[in-house]
């Protein structure tokens, strides 16, 4: 098991406009001692964040009203997935390409692409001008039966203002999870 989630902090802010995760104290553990036998001590937070705060997966629910929700989810289609890793730190564009993917099979495999822009995650680098999938490389991943895609950039999609999200649309639709912030 390899663990490509971020850590979250409160104060960080994942996406521009969103708030920031809140962790105050519920329970201290001075406030604990008062409460239980000697030598026995808790403490307890309350955490208030935005479903998409750090690393997360979208579920059909997120792009569909009618779609499951993260309880609806088959534990089995998370898990243990035969996995593909596309490194692709040396992009000359934003949007990566669907010929990325040509040379390997992806039928049935959860997709993770590794841009390296994680590297600006929690600065305000991170939401500038960040990587995504282009429309043709959903399309491909899409027709080649992925069961998952993931990215390690603040979005799959191009998060220009109005624009189409082709990538969670499809995705979504078609039952293929998505994993944003690795």
């Amino acid at each position: 098991v390899v663990d490509l989630s971020h850590v979250i902090r409160e104060g960080v802010v994942t996406l521009p406009g969103v708030p920031a995760p809140v962790i105050t104290p519920h329970l201290t553990r001075e406030d604990s001692r008062r409460a239980y036998a000697a030598g026995t001590e808790f403490a307890m937070d309350v955490i208030t964040l935005p479903g998409n705060t750090g690393t997360y997966l979208d579920s059909p629910w997120h792009r569909y009203a009618a779609g499951a929700d993260l309880a609806g989810l088959e534990l089995a289609s998370l898990i243990d997935l035969p996995t593909e890793v596309f490194h692709l730190t040396d992009l000359s564009s934003r949007a990566i390409p669907a010929e990325v993917f040509w040379d390997r099979d992806v039928r049935g495999k959860a997709v993770l692409l590794h841009t390296g822009w994680d590297r600006h995650f929690g600065t305000p680098d991170y939401a500038a001008a960040p990587p995504y999938l282009s429309p043709a490389g959903v399309e491909y991943l899409a027709d080649q039966g992925v069961l998952l895609v993931g990215i390690d950039a603040i979005n799959i999609d191009d998060m220009v203002p109005g624009g189409e999200r082709p990538a969670h649309t499809t995705f979504l639709g078609a039952g293929i999870h998505v994993v944003e912030h690795l």
